[in-house]
């Protein structure tokens, strides 16, 4: 008797410099990130938004949840240049972080490498998108909106 060998959803493995995460049940986020889409959940119950995205409401506890493509343009909150990095991320640097704010829900990131230095201002529009890093893992970065 042969049993059936359950398989193993590790889709996650691909996203970021370093993945600390490779098996979650919002997997379907890194298959919108390879078709170039940003994706976040929002709660089909009580409406609540979700970047990065969950399975689970944290608001109702309610599993019911739907996908939303993060489009369009958001305002730059703040920003952060990092000289030091964590562990597995000291070849990136110099690299900056950043929130935008899009109305609804925020977006925490990276600065896209060839965004100029001197051009980044609280305030700005920026848009989010789509990522292939050197060693073909997955990331979005905030460019130029």
């Amino acid at each position: 008797m042969s049993e059936k060998k359950k398989e193993v959803d590790d889709r996650f493995k691909k996203f970021g410099t370093v993945s600390f995460t490779s098996l979650t049940k919002t997997n379907d986020f890194i298959t919108n990130l390879e078709q170039g889409k940003i994706s976040g959940t929002r709660c089909k119950d009580c409406g609540a938004v979700y970047f990065p995205p969950r399975a689970d409401c944290c608001k109702c506890l309610s599993s019911n949840v739907e996908w939303f493509d993060v489009a369009g343009k958001g305002k730059l909150v703040t920003y952060s240049k990092l000289e030091y990095a964590p562990v597995g991320f000291g070849e990136d640097l110099p690299y900056s972080i950043a929130l935008l704010d899009y109305g609804t829900y925020k977006v925490f990131g990276r600065l896209a490498k060839d965004l100029p230095e001197n051009e980044v201002k609280v305030g700005m529009e920026l848009k989010t998108v789509a990522n292939k890093l050197p060693n073909g893992q997955l990331n979005y970065v905030f460019v130029k909106a």
